[in-house]
């Protein structure tokens, strides 16, 4: 199998992502989505915590620059490995 781009991975991940949070009663719930991840994303839950928290607490626009910059450095999994 081909691998993705990472600009073809990430629109793969944001749209099962938007579809995992249209399911979700409220999704602004940090622990809803925490689980949701968990259950639905296979993410463990240390993975799911540590991507919520920076989701809400950077947003998408740091995000970005952090992937391109991390993306740069060649850093697949960053020091935490999660």
């Amino acid at each position: 199998m081909e691998s993705l781009t990472i600009a073809e991975h990430i629109e793969h991940l944001t749209n099962e992502y938007r579809i995992l949070v249209s399911r979700m009663e409220n999704p602004t719930d940090g622990l809803q989505l925490r689980a949701s991840l968990v259950r639905d994303a296979e993410w463990t839950d240390m993975g799911a915590g540590a991507v919520v928290m920076l989701a809400k607490q950077y947003g998408a626009f740091v995000l970005a620059n952090a992937l391109a910059l991390a993306e740069a450095l060649g850093l697949e999994d960053g020091e935490t490995r999660i």
